[in-house]
């Protein structure tokens, strides 16, 4: 065998070892539960990252969609399932904090236990390619002409998404129409059939099939290496900072030692060049935080949401 096969035969192997005195895990495939329909980034990235995964946990990963209510029918799905490191959630930020803070959801934060995040994907404010403005500044104009006339699409409320919006109206003093929908493939096809104006697709979402499209803006600190040309809404003096960041969460109460062997696994996956060149394929970036350190940074970023509802509630937007 070539040495570099072999090597990845005996990681993989130690990865599938179960410790004494513990029952094997997996003993049946492991699922990834997206919010999301088929065909989005968090859906892709997170297919991407199944094979990854597999190899190290030495069973299969296989992912499941349950798109709803701007996730929370998957993440109540996750909270619910039995805790034996079987389900997992595609969590994405910030929905995981959002939702629970707007509504009387079926899930919060605590419920979870953070196993990894995985990926960072700004925002972008996208048009039609033929659609009347080629600026954001025109599109701002149009919108301050006709409050509430133009429309904006996105996954669904408290998403990414639709905090952009917020953050949008509140800097640039316009009003949109929010459209729903169960994905970000179905916002592009309305995109692209025109029954839209405008929508909230993330970056990679936008440049990885960027036909008849123009991004307007993107919500990035800085601009992101894939599209240098595309300003940030900071440059066009908005302050309007939302990305989505991805990662993998367990069901609160999941065994200590099949937890650990999930944020290993996941981190050694997480950290492999083979994965960061699958997300660069899908215009996105590998954004690794182990997980108690990522639910450390998500409890801080709860009471800036808690903040921004009390100042702005985005239901009503």
């Amino acid at each position: 065998m070539h040495p570099r096969r072999l090597a990845l035969a005996i990681g993989a192997a130690a990865f599938a070892r179960p410790a004494l005195g513990q029952p094997r895990f997996p003993d049946r495939p492991v699922e990834i539960v997206v919010g999301f329909a088929a065909g989005g980034g968090t859906d892709l990235n997170m297919r991407s990252f199944a094979r990854f995964l597999e190899a190290r946990l030495g069973g299969p990963v296989v992912v499941i969609n349950r798109p709803g209510a701007g996730t929370e029918v998957a993440m109540a799905s996750v909270a619910r399932a039995r805790p034996d490191g079987h389900t997992l959630g595609a969590a994405t930020m910030p929905t995981l904090i959002t939702i629970p803070i707007e509504r009387q959801a079926q899930f919060k934060l605590e419920d979870f236990a953070g196993i990894g995040l995985l990926a960072s994907d700004p925002n972008a404010f996208t048009v039609q390619a033929q659609a009347p403005w080629t600026t954001m500044q025109a599109f701002i104009e149009a919108a301050r002409r006709e409050p509430d006339r133009l429309t904006f699409a996105t996954s669904g409320a408290g998403t990414d998404d639709h905090l952009q919006l917020v953050l949008l109206q509140e800097a640039a003093g316009i009003r949109l129409t929010h459209v729903t929908y169960p994905g970000s493939a179905p916002v592009r096809t309305a995109l692209l059939a025109r029954q839209v104006d405008s929508v909230g697709l993330n970056v990679g979402e936008v440049f990885s099939a960027p036909d008849n499209l123009r991004a307007l803006a993107q919500a990035g600190p800085a601009r992101s290496r894939f599209v240098p040309l595309v300003p940030t809404f900071r440059e066009l003096g908005l302050d309007v900072v939302m990305s989505s960041d991805r990662g993998l969460i367990a069901p609160a109460g999941t065994p200590a030692p099949i937890l650990e062997r999930l944020r290993e696994a996941v981190a050694d996956a997480a950290r492999d060049p083979a994965f960061a060149q699958a997300l660069e394929a899908q215009f996105t970036e590998v954004r690794f935080v182990p997980g108690e350190e990522w639910f450390t940074e998500l409890g801080a970023l709860q009471q800036r949401y808690r903040a921004l509802w009390a100042k702005t509630p985005w239901r009503e937007r």
